[in-house]
């Protein structure tokens, strides 16, 4: 888990304190001052566009080629303002347990043991892990279908993980769903990841009301991709979420592809982190590939929630190394595209950092961690691959709410009631505007 963070101090940015308290005053003369700080070392160049080409019989294929600097050198990993030797090599470890856990799945897959299909995260490692370390335990998280690791972060096992893909009977929805979908909200204050891109983010933004609600200001996080965020829901929860001043870390994962359509294909601005003025909230730009510098600007958001300094939404460029899903070859990725980010592999990077740059690690303690974490997956693959596949009879349960089996209750407080004035049934905070 993240570091421990002293509390959060007031500030005169915002309208509410950590514990929800309404401020007399809301700052409404900075609402155009944002600008859009880029915090990475490296800006690649790089340009695809599309060729039609005719084969043979005369027939048109659609092919992409890139261009620009594909030579450049890999830049160094940014210290960062907040973790210590202790931290990072955490923070890696969780980055191994992901790379390793996603080929164990693959494995998996090949030998006919998956439901369905896997969808992948290489190369997207340092934000999902990094991100979610940021996090204090009270906040709240939902990852998406490549965010593998931040459940592993918060307390997840990988057998989980690959129990679900494999729809086994111990799996978190006890064989009732072959991807991604669960969630926790009882001890993880994990929210199930929903397929259809973008509907994350007012859930999100509501789970932050719901929170305020009882007196509490927290940081929700959630992600989505530089295709998903297209969609008209992204903007709606933003939206809210700016508005209201709710405490929502989003992450824009923006690695390149939106399944086989290239960015430069998708929207006209240059960087997506622009959006964020026209939400009137503050917007940066990482390198997805440095997870100090992830955790940096996933740990200013949530500090930024805690004060009750609303959203945050944080561009993390990388470049997703797989297809859309284990189905999808990428074969519509330029090679030489592929191979200039194969260089900037977050893994390699941060060994780099923590062995040669700040020889945190020496040689011997890198290869006894990354001896200790393939003995750890394949004991979770054993227990993945030996749990049983649940009974035909057990089908019928869990389909509706029976006999109590779930109960919602406040979290962190019962919300206070307003009293009307006049004979009408009693209004709640709900009831009024929430700002």
């Amino acid at each position: 888990m993240g570091a421990k963070k002293t509390k959060s101090k007031q500030s005169s940015n915002g309208n509410r304190s950590r514990n929800g308290a309404f401020r007399s005053k809301l700052n409404t003369t900075d609402r155009r001052a944002y600008s859009i700080p880029d915090l990475r070392l490296e800006h690649p160049d790089l340009t695809v566009r599309q060729a039609i080409e005719k084969d043979k019989d005369g027939a048109e294929h659609v092919r992409y080629e890139v261009e620009g600097n594909l030579n450049a050198p890999v830049p160094p990993i940014r210290d960062s303002k907040y973790l210590d030797k202790k931290q990072c090599i955490e923070i890696y470890r969780y980055m191994l347990l992901n790379r390793k856990m996603e080929v164990a799945l693959e494995n998996l897959y090949k030998q006919g043991k998956v439901v369905g299909g896997v969808y992948f995260g290489l190369g997207q490692e340092a934000c999902s892990c990094a991100s979610a370390y940021a996090l204090d335990q009270d906040d709240w998280f939902a990852p998406m279908i490549r965010n593998q690791g931040s459940p592993l972060v918060r307390g997840f096992r990988a057998s989980d993980t690959m129990m679900q893909y494999m729809a086994k009977a111990d799996s978190p929805t006890r064989g009732r769903d072959g991807t991604s979908h669960f969630g926790d909200i009882e001890k993880r204050n994990m929210v199930s990841p929903i397929s259809m891109l973008g509907d994350l983010i007012p859930v999100l933004s509501g789970v932050a009301l719901g929170a305020r609600l009882q007196g509490r200001n927290l940081a929700v996080m959630t992600y989505i991709g530089d295709g998903g965020q297209s969609t008209g829901v992204t903007y709606e929860g933003i939206n809210f979420a700016a508005v209201q001043n709710l405490g929502l870390v989003l992450f824009i994962e923006s690695n390149l592809w939106a399944y086989s359509t290239p960015s430069e294909m998708q929207y006209r601005c240059k960087d997506l982190a622009e959006r964020a003025i026209g939400y009137g909230i503050p917007g940066v730009i990482v390198d997805g590939t440095d997870a100090c510098q992830v955790y940096d600007a996933a740990r200013d958001a949530v500090e930024r929630a805690h004060r009750g300094e609303g959203p945050t939404l944080i561009e993390a460029k990388m470049m997703r190394m797989k297809g859309h899903a284990i189905h999808d070859a990428a074969a519509y990725v330029p090679k030489p595209m592929l191979d200039f980010w194969k260089k900037r592999d977050p893994i390699a990077r941060f060994e780099n950092y923590l062995v040669k740059e700040k020889k945190w690690l020496i040689p011997k303690e890198n290869a006894e961690l990354i001896a200790e974490v393939e003995r750890i997956i394949e004991e979770e693959r054993e227990i993945a691959v030996t749990s049983p596949m649940p009974t035909p009879e057990s089908a019928e349960g869990g389909v509706f709410c029976e006999d109590g089996c779930h109960e919602i209750k406040p979290k962190y407080g019962v919300p206070k009631v307003k009293r009307g004035t006049g004979s009408g049934p009693k209004q709640t905070e709900a009831a009024v505007h929430l700002r």
